[in-house]
């Protein structure tokens, strides 16, 4: 057994989250091709197996235990950078239609050999979202995620206008984050959401994750999102 799985199998069982063989295998594909794309564009800084296996894909899998994803349902992941946690979510969930967005056009490039390799059903998007929020993917994604992208009340203006009613989006953060959502509670209203839950998790090194669930009660404003200068300008809240 190679060390990203013997790593990964350890991780997931300390967490409760069981991975079949074909499972590992395919996360084991997963980190091969992360470490050799990594050598010629900027993926991660994080390359040891020990420390993938925990910090990336564990870390990932974590959203199966704070939600629950509804069958075949439309998972968009904005911001996703090398796949997280979109991708170890999408292998252990072959059900799901991942949505994976970047701004960077050669991340967009990895993400869709990943998958083709990983034999994902995903669509890889390059643009900023922005402006894919405004596109035929708004309101249409049953389960929105990011992952500490931004503070939340901008992550909260890029995501939830992706997010159809009654589905959900679920921003990962670190352990601290009390204040930045008491500073984003007006925006995350604002933009037709409301907080669900707020799910705290240890990783078996200790380090600490939250993640929060907040739900799509009502439609997002036309207007919203907004272009970054204008948020950056005069952020909601």
């Amino acid at each position: 057994m190679s060390e990203l799985k013997k790593a990964l199998a350890q991780a997931a069982d300390a967490l409760a989250i069981p991975l079949d063989e074909e499972q590992l295998n395919r996360f084991d594909l997963y980190y091969n091709l992360l470490v050799d794309w990594n050598s010629r564009m900027n993926l991660t800084a994080i390359t040891a197996p020990e420390e993938v296996a925990l910090k990336h894909f564990a870390d990932s899998l974590l959203l199966l235990k704070a939600a629950e994803l509804p069958q075949n349902g439309r998972l968009a992941d904005v911001g996703t950078g090398a796949g997280f946690p979109a991708v170890p979510i999408g292998i252990v969930r072959r059900d799901l239609h991942l949505v994976l967005v970047d701004s960077l056009n050669k991340r967009v490039g990895f993400l869709k050999e990943l998958c083709a390799v990983l034999k994902l059903h995903a669509d890889c998007l390059h643009g900023r979202a922005e402006d894919l929020g405004k596109t035929g993917l708004r309101e249409m994604q049953d389960v929105v995620t990011a992952r500490a992208v931004a503070h939340l009340r901008t992550l909260s203006e890029y995501c939830l206008p992706f997010v159809k009613v009654g589905g959900l989006f679920a921003a990962l953060k670190g352990p601290e984050m009390e204040e930045e959502l008491r500073e984003a509670e007006g925006a995350i209203a604002i933009l037709g959401g409301k907080l669900e839950e707020i799910c705290r998790f240890e990783l078996p090194d200790g380090s600490r994750r939250t993640i929060l669930r907040i739900r799509k009660i009502s439609q997002t404003p036309t207007k919203y999102p907004r272009t970054p200068a204008k948020i950056s300008k005069s952020p909601l809240g």
